[in-house]
């Protein structure tokens, strides 16, 4: 790093890891490690600016490309030894490689002091000095991504201190970097010729034992000396224990592309040809969340272009956006996606400055913001904006009244009233049914609502039809008291049947006009008229045969004809299912998924233990600001398409997506393909457009932009994947492909995927480094495998017929369609925390539960029986209680039921200091993500098969069943990458 390490031979150092993890990571590129004495102290290569891509520039003849000593990793023995740094809080103490001699594991011991030093396998024996495999080619120069020694990131400055790795159980001070950006300099780009002068500093090296720079990190899977075992420690594995971490790789480089929570790219690093995208074996995307709630102090600005109109591209649509550039003195506007020039209206025009800015840049929120709304005018209406429309299809059967579902619904429904988006504009209606229809008048002149009853399945009217859907702010009297009357009306139903479709027909024919929100709430398996269902059951005998894949698509065609009919008049469909019994999910759910909608599931719903749930869900699905009547597209630049799209939609066109009705809780992924043979462009930009009605009245246009850089090296790739995007597009594709296949076929796909693309990986570096027995990936990617098995493991996929019933791996296959990245990540691989240490502490301030709780890996062996632990996923809450937890503090929380079976108890609040800790603890989980309300149960160790079922199934990383734990799966993995790698 041109420093003089005072006191200690001038051997190379690596620099930190980014992120503190028990793994070998790589030095930042563009920040190259030289040799050299006290000569090299001063020197500054001069830099240059960066560009995303390009031809490789190669030297001219004669002219030697400068050289840089290469770096040490992971064969202790070489380098200097650095002042320890301070021990890592989420990372694993090393356990299973440790010098010979004891104590905390170093990985640059003291070089002998003359001589050439002696290299040292991870198995703690001895090997001949590595031999250098001759000269450097291009792309190993030095640990620049693509090759060539590339000037010091901007920032680090001469007198930096010297670079000391971080190692778990190793302390010692540690020096703090400025924040990381995009590399100026990536992958098979060269300097210019006048840029590769030699310098003494970049003396070739005078010893023939040298590492090369390692740029992945990697798990050394070898078998212990004299046993078959594998040499493992399950604790250096790489675990998710932060999260999910929103990338902001080119925050710093592109500042004005919109926030990752609206559009996240599997890969930041576009690739520039069809080859180059051909050996990506990953999903080439992005995941989008149009309406994601803004990050605090980011609100989304509001744009009334007035009388210029909105500023577009007339050949390609695109809005006016911060990579826009003017020019002709401000009179013409270039398009940053087509690159057509464009006049600027007189009313939008301004001067621009010495440097071509805009001297209104300042002012015009559309030229400096990633995310803006524009007020669309009247061209951009078919009709007049509708109002919000709440329409409620009730089952009333007996099973209905029984469970209290129907009071449940019917307070939550009346004590939301005055939340309800669109006032005074909002309208509402009833229909109830069993095997008859009901529908109520609410006309605003009556006291009462009236009752109309309608038998006759097969030919279906509307009776009244201007007066049953009504606006709520005149009648809301006679909506009230129907809502009071509701229960009442049906508590000794004695009806089982479920007139359910006909009683769906009549909906639509009320809502068509206008359109709306429909919420289904369903109790039973439709039983009369048409789309009538019959029992199909899980038959075992099914699974595994060709036919497996039949028992989760609808049964009968009728569901997806009134979806896709629903969808054109602007209709969406919410599904509440509460039955105990088989409801066929993946028929209802049908009508949920072709317009935009969820499927909420209840089974075996009593209003005692999940009424708060039904209440909060019910109730965030009511007053949650929506997006009616809506259409979305996402251009991109020249050379690229969106080739096809995964979620809960329908396609209009064969880029328009349809969406009735959208909300915050809903992403959309969709996979990338590149038309052209080679890409000419160094980067390309991404527009998502989505053109709705607020609630308020108003047409709109919430416009999101992006730009990523396009490269010609694959290693530059994989270091700008997000995780957490791949495996959204990951998860959308295995559940749509649990729809015409076997389980096995889709849990095999995954592993596949992830198997091909590491097995790239490794190729990329197993010339130019020894890999032998050792599973290399890069930082951006470690979590990949368990994520991977994460979703093998998931309701839909897992196991068989006896793992989850059909209902349930429907629902949540309709469910993590619709998911964002974060919360999909956290049901993938949820929280666990431990908290009886914490619950006796004093009291602190929970602002930040990272803070307060560390999480610890989901397996079994973290588990303490003296311990008290909470897992969350985001729709389930788990409290285990350890068969050696303290009795005063199981007193504590449970009160005098604290040593009874705890299926039986109910958390509640005790007059006591450290339940109304653990009160407000769980309180401020379920607030850090309102989409859904977990409910909460309690389960002591060893109550089986309680435990079995609500926790120890859902630890990720353990044997349980016929799944695969995490060790076997890193090396089903690593043995399948070997072969023919």
């Amino acid at each position: 790093m041109n420093t003089e390490n005072q006191g200690y031979p001038n051997f190379p150092a690596r620099p930190p890891p980014s992120s503190s993890s028990p793994f070998a990571s790589a030095p930042p590129p563009g920040v190259p490690t030289q040799s050299g004495g006290p000569e090299s102290v001063g020197f500054r290569p001069p830099t240059r600016p960066f560009t995303p891509s390009g031809p490789p520039m190669a030297p001219p003849v004669g002219v030697m490309r400068p050289f840089q000593p290469p770096l040490v990793s992971q064969i202790p023995g070489q380098g200097i030894r650095p002042p320890p740094p301070p021990p890592s809080s989420n990372s694993f103490p090393s356990t299973a490689y440790g010098p010979p001699g004891g104590g905390s594991f170093q990985r640059f011991p003291t070089p002998p002091p003359s001589g050439p030093p002696t290299t040292q396998t991870l198995a703690g024996h001895f090997s001949p000095p590595m031999q250098p495999m001759g000269p450097p080619s291009q792309s190993m120069t030095s640990g620049v991504p693509g090759g060539y020694a590339s000037p010091p990131v901007t920032g680090f400055q001469q007198s930096m201190p010297s670079v000391n790795p971080s190692y778990p159980g190793v302390g010692g001070p540690q020096p703090s970097f400025p924040p990381s950006s995009y590399p100026p300099q990536t992958g098979g780009f060269a300097q210019p010729p006048g840029q590769q002068n030699l310098h003494p500093s970049y003396a070739p090296p005078t010893s023939n034992v040298q590492g090369l720079a390692e740029d992945f990190n990697s798990l050394s899977l070898t078998n212990i000396p004299g046993s078959l075992e594998p040499g493992l420690d399950p604790a250096s594995f790489p675990r998710p224990l932060d999260g999910d971490v929103e990338p902001n790789t080119f925050a710093e480089m592109y500042p004005m592309n919109c926030h990752s929570r609206y559009l996240r790219l599997t890969t930041s690093a576009i690739p520039s040809s069809q080859s180059l995208a051909s050996r990506w074996h990953l999903p080439l995307g992005a995941v989008v969340c149009p309406l994601a709630e803004a990050p605090e102090g980011e609100e989304v600005t509001l744009i009334d272009f007035g009388s210029s109109g909105i500023i577009r591209c007339r050949r390609c649509r695109t809005y006016v956006n911060p990579y826009v550039t003017f020019t002709d003195s401000g009179r013409k506007w270039r398009c940053n996606i087509c690159s057509m020039l464009n006049d600027v209206p007189g009313e939008y025009f301004s001067h621009l400055d010495a440097t071509g800015r805009r001297m209104d840049l300042d002012q015009r929120p559309e030229l400096t913001k990633g995310s803006v709304e524009i007020i669309a005018p009247t061209e951009y209406m078919v009709r007049p904006p509708m109002p919000p429309i709440y329409f409620f299809l009730i089952d009333v059967s007996f099973s209905a009244a029984k469970s209290g579902m129907l009071e449940v619904a019917a307070q939550t429904i009346k004590s939301c009233l005055d939340n309800l988006p669109g006032y005074p504009r909002t309208q509402i209606g009833f229909i109830t049914y069993d095997s008859t229809l009901h529908f109520y008048n609410m006309k605003s002149s009556l006291s009462q609502p009236q009752m109309m009853v309608v038998s006759d399945l097969d030919d279906i009217f509307v009776p009244l039809p201007d007066d049953l859907l009504v606006n709520l702010s005149e009648s809301r009297n006679v909506v009230e008291a129907f809502l009071d009357s509701l229960p009442l009306m049906f508590q000794n139903n004695v009806n089982v049947e479920s007139a359910f479709g006909p009683s769906l027909k009549a909906a639509y024919m009320v809502m068509n006009q206008l359109g709306g929100k429909l919420l289904i709430f369903q109790n039973s398996l439709p039983s009369l008229g048409a789309g009538r269902l019959k029992l199909r059951g899980d038959d075992p005998r099914v699974y595994g045969t060709e036919k497996e894949y039949t028992l989760r698509v609808a049964e009968d065609n009728f569901y997806k004809q009134m979806a896709a009919d629903c969808t054109k008049f602007q209709i969406g469909i919410n599904v509440y299912a509460f039955s105990d019994k088989y409801t066929d999910i993946a028929s209802l759910g049908t009508l949920a998924k072709y317009t935009g909608g969820q499927v909420y599931y209840y089974p075996g719903f009593q209003s005692s233990i999940h009424g708060d749930k039904l209440r909060h869900e019910l109730a965030r699905d009511l007053t949650r600001e929506t997006a009616w009547e809506s259409v979305m597209r996402i251009r991109c630049g020249k050379g690229i398409r969106f080739s096809s799209y995964h979620g809960n939609f329908m396609l209009r066109s064969t880029d328009l997506i349809a969406l009735p009705a959208v909300d915050c809780d809903k992403a959309y992924a969709m996979q990338l393909t590149l038309e052209e043979t080679l890409l000419t462009t160094p980067t390309v930009y991404f527009q998502v457009a989505l053109l709705y009605t607020a609630s308020c009245g108003e047409r709109r246009i919430r416009v999101h932009t992006a730009v990523a850089p396009v490269v010609t090296d694959l290693g530059e790739m994989y270091r700008q994947a997000d995780t957490g995007s791949i495996l959204s597009v990951y998860t959308r594709l295995a559940i749509e492909k649990t729809l015409s296949g076997k389980l096995d076929d889709a849990r095999n796909a995954i592993q596949q995927k992830i198997v091909k693309a590491l097995r790239e990986y490794r190729n990329l570096h197993s010339v130019q480094h020894r890999l032998g027995s050792r599973l290399i990936y890069p930082e951006s990617l470690k979590f990949l495998p368990l994520y991977g098995l994460a979703i093998c493991k998931s309701t839909p996929l897992q196991g068989g017929p006896a793992d989850a019933s059909l209902d349930e791996r429907c629902a949540a296959g309709f469910t993590m369609m619709a998911l964002p990245v974060k919360n999909l990540l956290k049901l993938l691989y949820p929280n666990l925390f431990r908290v009886d240490e914490w619950l006796l502490k004093p009291s602190a301030d929970l602002d930040d539960l990272k803070d307060v709780l560390r999480r610890v890996p989901l397996a079994a062996q973290s588990l303490d029986s003296r311990g008290l632990y909470i897992y969350d996923d985001g729709f389930l809450l788990v409290l285990w209680f350890g068969r050696m937890l303290s009795p005063d503090i199981a007193k504590n929380l449970l009160g005098t039921d604290f040593a009874a079976e705890l299926s039986r108890v109910t958390l509640q609040e005790q007059e006591n200091g450290m339940s109304k800790k653990l009160m407000r603890l769980i309180k401020k989980v379920r607030e850090n993500d309102p989409s859904y309300h977990p409910m909460c149960f309690l389960v002591r160790q060893g109550e089986q098969p309680r435990e079995g079922f609500l926790f120890l199934r859902h630890l990720t990383e353990d044997q349980m069943g016929g799944s695969t734990s995490y060790v076997d799966w890193i090396l089903q993995i690593h043995r399948q990458v070997q072969q023919n790698a």
